[in-house]
């Protein structure tokens, strides 16, 4: 299932009816499957950055996963919000990325040229550039280099 443009709760198989308690702020799922959040994983991490954060010192203080349900959420909104910034600015490239990656096993290398047009309207669009933590000093990042075994 692809990240719908207008995502709605019942459009997915699985809705746990359950309420979450009162004290804990509603939002909707992600709705998504994992190739278009493989695509906009490191974009989502940048974006996201500060709620990831508090969420994994939340988890880091208590392991109970009640504990943390206010800070998860706020980062499913900010990864909502962002997936549909991209659709909304950068469809079409980040359709043809996502549909490399569902059909090249999710394997980033061998979708660069739809990945490297896709970061570019991303940039342009949103200001928001991909970084790859740990990537070796003085070199360019994988995503970025010139004669790439694929492309």
């Amino acid at each position: 299932m692809a990240v719908p443009k207008n995502p709605n709760i019942s459009d997915y198989a699985f809705v746990d009816p359950t309420p979450m308690p009162a004290e804990i702020p509603k939002v909707d799922e992600v709705g998504s499957t994992s190739a278009p959040l493989h695509s906009a994983a490191y974009f989502i991490g940048a974006y996201c950055k500060e709620y990831n954060e508090d969420f994994m010192l939340c988890k880091n203080e208590n392991n109970d996963p009640a504990h943390c349900l206010k800070e998860g959420r706020k980062v499913t909104r900010c990864a909502i919000d962002l997936l549909r910034k991209l659709r909304e600015n950068c469809d079409k490239e980040f359709e043809a990325h996502w549909n490399c990656l569902d059909t090249n096993n999710q394997e980033f290398h061998r979708c660069r040229a739809p990945e490297r047009k896709f970061n570019a309207c991303v940039l342009s669009a949103l200001k928001l550039e991909k970084f790859i933590p740990d990537s070796p000093q003085g070199k360019p990042p994988i995503h970025l280099k010139e004669n790439p075994l694929y492309s």
